[in-house]
């Protein structure tokens, strides 16, 4: 006893006090489907615990469980030595558990402070203390050092000011744990440098965060420690500056990725031009001349804002050009719909999945099929066994995690929806394919794969369009890069001019 005591002044904690959180052998079942086996992890005060693992590997159903989103199957939730079969969202915040995801629950017809003290407002008498309000956001924001007027609309506000009034709705709550995921997703990367500086600030304050990211550049950069999950399974917890990244990718994927972008032939036609755009105004960009070949893939390169979106928008039908000629096959043409773009030949993988890109309600059977139904019916009657061949196929060539076809998309992780977009449009044949952030969200042993699959569509005699914003990706990827900026093309680079200095050059262009 005496040992244990002198165990417990050296710690200057009792063992019960040494973790703020632990998950305890948690399991979570769905029919037909095992999403949690016995996952047990802990989380100190005042650290930054990184959680990562492929699409799939149960890092959202973990989390969840911790904010009562989900109820586990069995296991033990302890908080602060408080232990609990499962939680709700009013017992995990009166508990200090907090999540940030990655679609913010702001009200952006509200103020900065009235979205800080939503569900929860300062009263004088009856009547709603609006200037309160607005002195205590202003105090939460100083704390965190974080320049946001109160009394602006959040509509107003830049995404990462937006997910900067999450955190501090949070610690206003007194948070104990803020799990945060992919918070770095949609953010420029100066609000990424603000958001690192803001955890940086918490953790000395004695809040501890489970940081799920898919950048292992950032899971460096912030955390203390690293849990890895895979295939539903606890693997390993590291010490982050003890781990090395090739270590990492090994424990998450089960195998080790000897590159991390695949080598393919020179599939590029030097006479066939597929797409070109001569002076293309609209939609925010300006006197847009450029070329693509057939066989290759063409990135475009810039800052959020920069407008290669907007200009693959265009393209696909979606917003209509104001000028100039989009000329493809050879033959002008001027898509009014993406159904008209479509026919034509020309697919798009959207940046926004959820909203653009599948139909969640709806199984991933329908989805893979969705562009190709009126080919494989007659008189109105699916060939029921060419849609089940195609919808297999694409499921293990993608390698999509899932018990059955007939599940719902939205029920598949957020890697394994983006899977199954791109699933879609493999089976709809299409010529050209705009790829805009195809591997957003998705973990690195994934990217491979669909790498590998980009690849296999030249070799096949198809053409890319593709929008990345990970310059790594981007310069590893394309044959050819075109870099926007304020709706222009500030310029250009073959293979062998890539550097990433020279990209930022021109992104920002200086």
């Amino acid at each position: 006893m005496a040992l244990y005591q002198k165990y417990v002044d050296w710690c200057g904690k009792t063992m019960e006090e040494k973790y703020i959180l632990e998950l305890q052998h948690i399991r979570k079942e769905y029919p037909g489907v095992v999403a949690l086996k016995d996952v047990s992890i802990e989380v100190k005060k005042g650290e930054i615990l990184a959680l990562i693992g492929e699409n799939g590997a149960g890092k959202s159903t973990l989390i969840k469980t911790c904010s009562g989103a989900v109820i586990p199957t069995s296991g033990k939730i302890v908080i602060d030595g408080k232990e609990f079969t499962h939680m709700s969202p009013q017992l995990a915040a009166e508990n200090g558990i907090a999540i940030i995801y990655q679609e913010f629950n702001n009200v952006k017809g509200l103020s900065a402070a009235e979205n800080l003290f939503l569900g929860n407002p300062i009263r004088k008498g009856i009547l709603i203390d609006k200037k309160a309000m607005e002195r205590e956001a202003k105090k939460a924001f100083d704390l965190l050092n974080i320049k946001i007027n109160p009394s602006t609309l959040v509509g107003d506000l830049t995404v990462g000011y937006q997910q900067m009034i999450e955190i501090a709705k949070a610690i206003q709550q007194d948070a104990k744990v803020l799990i945060m995921d992919e918070p770095s997703a949609p953010l420029t990367t100066s609000e990424v440098e603000s958001m690192f500086k803001v955890c940086e600030l918490l953790r000395s304050k004695g809040v501890s965060i489970i940081y799920i990211s898919h950048r292992l550049e950032e899971i460096y950069r912030l955390s203390d420690r690293i849990v890895v999950l895979r295939d539903g399974e606890y693997v390993k917890t590291l010490i982050t500056k003890e781990s090395h990244v090739d270590e990492l990718i090994h424990l998450m994927v089960g195998r080790d990725l000897k590159e991390s972008y695949p080598s393919r032939k020179d599939c590029i036609s030097k006479d066939e031009i597929i797409l070109e755009l001569q002076n293309v105004t609209g939609n925010g960009n300006h006197n847009i001349n450029l070329k693509l070949r057939k066989g290759e893939m063409l990135g475009l390169g810039g800052l959020v804002g920069a407008g290669r979106t907007e200009l693959v928008q265009m393209i696909f039908g979606d917003v209509k050009k104001t000028e100039g000629k989009i000329i493809f096959n050879g033959k002008e043409i001027n898509p009014k719909t993406p159904r008209e773009a479509i026919d034509q030949g020309i697919a798009l993988v959207p940046e926004d999945r959820k909203r653009h890109g599948a139909l969640l309600e709806i199984s991933i059977k329908d989805n893979i099929n969705m562009p190709i139904y009126k080919r494989i019916s007659t008189a109105s009657v699916i060939n029921s066994k060419v849609e089940w061949e195609t919808a297999e196929k694409y499921q293990k060539s993608l390698l999509i995690k899932t018990p059955t076809l007939h599940q719902p998309v939205k029920n598949l992780s957020g890697g394994n929806q983006q899977k199954v977009i791109i699933g879609k449009w493999l089976a709809a044949n299409s010529e050209l394919i705009i790829f805009d952030e195809p591997t957003r969200g998705i973990d690195v042993g994934a990217k491979f794969e669909i790498y590998k699959l980009m690849n296999e569509l030249l070799e096949q005699g198809k053409t890319i369009l593709l929008i990345s914003s990970e310059m790594e990706e981007l310069m590893g990827m394309s044959d050819r890069i075109i870099v926007l900026a304020e709706g222009h093309i500030t310029g250009e680079l073959t293979k062998s001019e890539f550097n990433q200095n020279t990209i930022m050059k021109m992104a920002s262009a200086v």
